[in-house]
């Protein structure tokens, strides 16, 4: 593959790629350096790849690698302990990752079907206990359950998903 193609596909899903790494590496400087090294990588890999859409799944391959490597090394958990211990940790980033994983959910459940939404919201976001949360919908305590669990379900199958980028 020549530069300009893999400079092409980079452009097209460098954005989608780092998402993921950000969830994997857990920090955006971390996802950042493996982005870095994952491009390099794949870069000189880029004659193994044998059909360009595959590009986006294997670019978070190595993606992923890179980040459980520098997780693993080490030294790098030497530094990791001592960061948490000393609290060092960057609150910006990690408000702006808590941020970014409300708004994936709050997708998830507008996406629910209202049968499901309403006991979600009532159980998983007001924390009303299941039985409550029947009455007030006037539904069995089973059927709540039911619906609690599909509802459930069905977000993390989301979230999996396509929703926020995946």
């Amino acid at each position: 593959m020549d530069s300009h193609r893999f400079e092409a596909l980079v452009r097209k899903h460098k954005d989608s790629v780092y998402r993921q790494m950000v969830r994997v590496c857990s920090h955006r400087e971390d996802a950042e350096d493996a982005l870095a090294t994952s491009l390099m990588l794949a870069f000189r890999a880029s004659p193994q790849l044998e059909s360009e859409e595959a590009f986006r799944s294997w670019l978070s391959t190595i993606g992923k690698r890179v980040c459980t490597r520098m997780r693993s090394h080490p030294r790098m958990r030497e530094v990791l302990a001592y960061a948490e211990e000393h609290d060092l940790v960057d609150t910006q980033a990690e408000a702006f990752d808590v941020a970014i994983l409300k708004g994936c959910v709050k997708e998830a459940i507008e996406h629910l079907r209202p049968i499901y939404r309403s006991i979600y919201e009532m159980c998983d976001i007001d924390e009303l206990s299941v039985p409550d949360a029947a009455r007030q919908l006037g539904i069995s305590e089973a059927a709540a359950k039911s619906r609690l669990l599909r509802a459930r379900a069905e977000v993390r199958s989301l979230l999996d998903g396509s929703v926020c980028g995946r």
